[in-house]
């Protein structure tokens, strides 16, 4: 994919009003959806999907960061989603869904997408089904990034933000080269309050109750692909490239 053809994620950053840059045209385009709890990488993962495979990322996360950043005036939903984040509330389903719903134009990207951050209930899960019916369109696969619990404490656990630049920092993964200090800016490092293993029990006990009929949700549907993931990023690309490629090969068997 050559770098003027990248898209930029204008109409799904900044909403339906923005035109993106186009990107290749794919003879089958990758439509992924991507599960996992926190800590398993899995934005890593869309971030590598979406390099080599040409789809694009569409990330909630990056939405709401880009609006709380930008003066571009906010949708109606957009502008709710705000006011929830100001208060330091969960944005609701219906608000998320009006986001998604109103930048559906980015689930006919040529280039495929991979849906990072939605859906992450049932019923975020069944609406964006029907949407899909509605736009004539098929997703490839959902897959659900999995790691035991006492991988994803030690993870987050060690995770230190800069309270200046935000960059993120591992204590024994990822060190800066001086202990509590940004390499990036010379800022303090600090833990998050959700980072510390009490509230990563919670958060994953949160996690677990709201996915676990989404994840039968998928099984229902044939689309969940199940991913260790346990290992370096690039290992985990490529089981995931693997997987994905395995369950092309026997859908395929069996339309033929």
């Amino acid at each position: 994919m050559s770098e003027q053809n990248k898209n930029d994620r204008a109409a799904w950053l900044q909403g339906p009003a923005a035109e993106c840059l186009l990107p290749e045209r794919q003879e089958n385009p990758w439509r992924l959806v991507l599960l996992g709890a926190p800590g398993v990488g899995k934005g890593t993962q869309a971030d590598l999907l979406h390099q080599r495979l040409g789809a694009c990322h569409l990330s909630t996360g990056d939405v709401f960061r880009a609006a709380s950043r930008t003066d571009c005036t906010p949708s109606p939903a957009m502008k709710a989603a705000l006011e929830y984040m100001r208060r330091g509330a969960l944005v609701p389903d219906a608000t998320v869904w009006e986001m998604v719903h109103e930048r559906r134009s980015c689930l006919r990207c040529h280039g495929g997408f991979v849906l990072d951050g939605f859906p992450r209930t049932l019923s975020q899960a069944e609406s964006l089904k029907q949407l899909m019916e509605d736009e004539k369109l098929a997703l490839t696969a959902v897959v659900n990034y999995e790691l035991p619990l006492n991988e994803i404490v030690d993870r987050l656990s060690g995770r230190r933000t800069c309270e200046q630049c935000k960059a993120v920092f591992h204590v024994t993964r990822q060190p800066s080269k001086t202990a509590g200090l940004c390499d990036r800016c010379g800022g303090c490092l600090f833990q998050r309050e959700d980072d510390r293993p009490e509230s990563i029990t919670v958060r994953m006990e949160a996690y677990e109750k709201s996915t676990a009929p989404l994840i039968q949700f998928y099984q229902r549907l044939n689309l969940l692909v199940p991913v260790v993931a346990d290992a370096s990023p690039e290992e985990i690309y490529a089981r995931t490239l693997t997987l994905l490629k395995q369950r092309g090969s026997e859908r395929a068997r069996r339309a033929s």
